[in-house]
């Protein structure tokens, strides 16, 4: 039986992680991002009619409804969704605007529930024997991180709604987990200072900054049959420095 996973954000850093790793094992998997990247054009040319790639704002809820509605269509059906999309805008709350306020609750949470839901129905109509939802949060979610509060606020929102959504939909048979890892080397994390880098280097036990590549094998895990028995939980993954 084909395996059909969904990602949001999937064109670059983590998000192209995760696209690739469940491409490898196998599955049909749909992505969508803002503007694309030569990196998933390249998984495109490589895994062909497997892939679906899409430009799409995440925060407009017509154009997700629709991309969603297209991928069942070609598929058949949806398995596993990712919420992965995000955005930060990194400083004090006192000096933020409302726009950029509005952007990160539209993106990161606003998005992210409504991709979901539009996955979860197409979910409920195939009756995917194994269907799981994962959500991206993050370690300021629960830690706290200056300048992060708006970005912080939207993960903890994300957290709170996965752990609801595991009991509204766990008699279905449908999991919903979230993952929440530490600071990792991408693009969201290259506006950090060299100061700001060193001391979450020094705190954590590691004894550096995460890799996409330590996080996309607890995805991978998530969307199987052998977490059968995991929902509604806030996996940790940042070398132990929470």
């Amino acid at each position: 039986m084909h395996v059909t996973s969904l990602v949001s954000g999937g064109s670059r850093g983590l998000g192209l992680a995760i696209v690739e790793r469940l491409l490898e094992r196998g599955d049909e998997v749909a992505t969508f991002s803002r503007s694309g990247s030569e990196s998933l054009d390249r998984l495109g040319e490589r895994h062909g009619h497997r892939l679906v790639a899409e430009r799409l704002d995440a925060s407009d809820a017509d154009a997700v409804r629709g991309y969603v509605a297209r991928v069942g269509e070609r598929f058949g059906r949806i398995d596993h969704c990712v919420a992965n999309a995000a955005i930060a805008h990194e400083g004090v709350l006192a000096t933020m605007t409302d726009a950029e306020i509005d952007l990160m609750l539209a993106v990161n949470l606003r998005g992210s529930i409504v991709l979901v839901r539009e996955a979860v129905r197409q979910m409920l109509v195939n009756r995917s024997t194994f269907a799981s939802v994962t959500v991206i949060s993050s370690v300021v979610a629960a830690r706290g991180s200056p300048g992060l509060s708006v970005y912080a606020a939207t993960k903890a929102g994300l957290e709170g709604f996965a752990k609801s959504l595991a009991r509204e939909l766990g008699s279905r048979g449908i999991r919903v987990n979230a993952l929440a890892p530490g600071f990792l080397e991408t693009e969201l994390s290259a506006s950090l200072s060299e100061e700001d880098r060193g001391r979450i280097v020094r705190r954590t036990p590691l004894g550096r900054l995460g890799q996409a590549a330590d996080i996309v094998g607890a995805v991978e895990f998530l969307a199987s049959p052998r977490a059968g028995f995991i929902t509604g939980q806030v996996i940790t993954i940042d070398g132990g420095s929470s």
